[in-house]
């Protein structure tokens, strides 16, 4: 029985994992559709290869904790058990927080970009699209969005 929660437990950790938001040039909100954008073209400069760190919510912690503490709760008797599931929901929440954290984690892009008018801005997206420098390229923004694309 505690073999399958236990499972149970890791496979609903690593389904809501990959529920995490994208940061990607070519992932748009449903709030993003239908809304205008401001268009500013450019040339690349530089690109430089970055890590997106991962997500940090709730989730990761409380799933690592029940883990932890389903794992204590199996050992000795008595006080001990009390004390081994506190321990094992403990470590567990912070191994959880560490995993999802690790699991979300994306490669990214730098990209710094002369454009038209002379300013440089640098924008940091997915790394799921190339960049190179001398590119031209446009620069998408709206509310607070900035976005690269080809």
């Amino acid at each position: 029985m505690n073999t399958v929660k236990l499972v149970g437990i890791a496979v609903m950790l690593a389904m809501l994992g990959a529920c995490a938001s994208s940061n990607s040039g070519s992932v748009y909100s449903r709030d993003e559709a239908r809304k205008v954008q401001t268009v500013k073209m450019g040339v690349v400069e530089s690109v430089r290869t970055v890590k997106l760190e991962g997500t940090k919510s709730p989730v990761g912690t409380a799933g690592g904790a029940v883990v932890g503490g389903v794992a204590g709760s199996t050992m000795g008797g008595g006080k001990g058990q009390a004390i081994a599931t506190v321990l094992g929901a403990i470590v567990g929440g912070l191994a959880g927080s560490a995993a999802e954290e690790g699991l979300t984690r994306k490669d990214g892009l730098e990209i710094t970009v002369k454009l038209d008018s002379g300013t440089m801005i640098a924008v940091v997206q997915e790394a799921d699209d190339q960049f190179q420098p001398g590119e031209r390229v446009r620069i998408l923004e709206s509310g607070g969005t900035t976005r690269v694309s080809h």
